[in-house]
């Protein structure tokens, strides 16, 4: 589907949005450097529309695009005359976006020549369904479903409200069903048929629809656990299909083999955000290189796509001149860091411009077993899951949390200015009490 954005005199530029919110191209967030909008693209952008887009960046906002975690794409600095203009021009580039809830599906869906099933056509589908529901206006902004159709990049990481997880069994694909959380920590459901997979979704979210506006599958699963939910949709399960067992969620840095004998090349934003003019030159270099398009990915990553396996290496390395992440050992992909003070008004410390330095101090610990959170306030809107260290900003100064989220209790509290020090002596050692470091 296309969105093409309403009237200008319907965009809710810096109107007030409850605590749980999501922005939108129509309806984008107040944050501390103006307005922020959000697309959620549902297939491969062409290098001209995003070139477009980058243009739009610079020309409305302040020239920042930032890649989120779930593989949105955000711009900030819009004030409430330029968010119209902005989405005008967005709307005339004919990127196709998601215009209800999330539905997420694998980043090379349709493209992948790996992929047990394209799962962007299923994701489509709900989306049109759900479009001709009620339902969207019923259900909590950051309700969302995962339509994971197995390939090189999966959604396995991913928390939901909803999973679809396609797998082969006796010779024929089907879906396990699973509620509220990630590939290892959701409920399972059971198995469904293809054909049944959109009819079970909005079944699914129609329970939780009727459990209250601001209701999610996570408070369902606490108070019943998923009966609510399995007697909804008791008469589409397959009772002789097994379990799924945890799919692999895949590196989407780096070459990936397509159909047709064509490429994708992944690559990270650092700290998730990257200048418009960077961007606008990579797609240059992606054009000349014979690109087809790209995609937005889960963990702050664009996909360029459509490229002969020769071009992978020298565009890669054109990247990584670019400031660009281009290898899966990135020290910088461990360090999850919130735009901060002054760009957000809830934010206490400039988190974004606090990131390279942390990572510069802690990169002798920084990996798949330890990462950073970097967060401005206690929201923790970079990184929802444990962190081995998390810095949050307060109004008494930076607290430091081993070992959780930005909602624990710190060990510590420490100023900005002192910040470095204290993140060197948790790296050598880790602090033996609570106090100010």
């Amino acid at each position: 589907m296309i969105v093409t954005p309403a009237h200008s005199d319907s965009i809710q530029a810096g109107s007030p949005l409850r605590r749980g919110a999501c922005p939108s191209l129509s309806a984008p967030m107040p944050t501390g450097d103006g307005l922020l909008a959000r697309l959620l693209p549902t297939g491969t952008i062409a290098l001209d529309a995003f070139r477009g887009l980058c243009t739009a960046a610079r020309q409305h906002g302040n020239g920042i695009i930032e890649i989120t975690a779930r593989g949105s794409i955000q711009v900030r600095g819009l004030n409430a005359a330029s968010a119209i203009r902005f989405a005008d021009a967005v709307g005339g580039l004919g990127i196709a976006m998601a215009d209800t809830i999330p539905v997420l599906n694998n980043p090379l869906a349709g493209l992948d020549a790996d992929e047990i099933l394209d799962a962007g056509a299923i994701a489509a589908a709900l989306r049109g369904a759900l479009a001709r529901t009620p339902l969207p206006q019923h259900l909590a902004p950051k309700v969302s479903v995962i339509v994971d159709g197995g390939g090189a990049i999966g959604l396995g990481k991913l928390v939901a409200d909803v999973r679809l997880q396609a797998v082969r069994t006796n010779d024929q694909v089907v879906f396990h069903v699973a509620a509220a959380g990630d590939q290892t920590t959701a409920l399972p459901l059971g198995t469904v048929a293809l054909d049944d997979a959109v009819e079970v979704t909005l079944h699914i979210l129609d329970v939780i629809a009727h459990s209250g506006h601001g209701a999610r599958a996570r408070d369902l699963v606490a108070a019943d656990a998923g009966e609510a939910f399995r007697a909804a949709i008791a008469d589409f399960l397959i009772s002789d299909a097994s379990p799924a067992g945890a799919q692999k969620s895949g590196e989407p840095i780096g070459a990936h083999p397509l159909r047709g004998n064509m490429f994708a090349c992944g690559l990270g934003l650092a700290f998730g955000h990257a200048g418009a003019a960077a961007l606008d030159e990579l797609m240059q270099l992606a054009a000349a290189g014979g690109a087809s398009g790209v995609r937005a990915a889960p963990g702050r990553v664009i996909l360029i796509v459509g490229l002969a396996q020769h071009v992978v290496a020298p565009l890669t390395a054109a990247a990584e001149g670019l400031g660009f992440i281009v290898r899966p050992d990135d020290q910088r992909r461990h360090v999850f860091a919130c735009a901060g003070a002054p760009i957000c008004a809830s934010a206490h410390i400039p988190a974004r411009a606090l990131a390279p330095r942390i990572t510069e101090i802690a990169a002798s610990r920084l990996g798949p077993t330890f990462d950073i959170h970097i967060s401005g306030c206690s929201k923790g809107c970079a990184h929802s899951k444990r962190a081995g260290l998390t810095l949050v900003g307060t109004s008494a100064g930076c607290a430091l949390i081993a070992g959780g989220t930005a909602r624990d209790i710190a060990f510590a509290t420490t100023s900005v200015d002192e910040l470095p020090g204290a993140v060197a002596r948790f790296i050598n050692g880790p602090a033996e009490e609570s106090g100010h470091v």
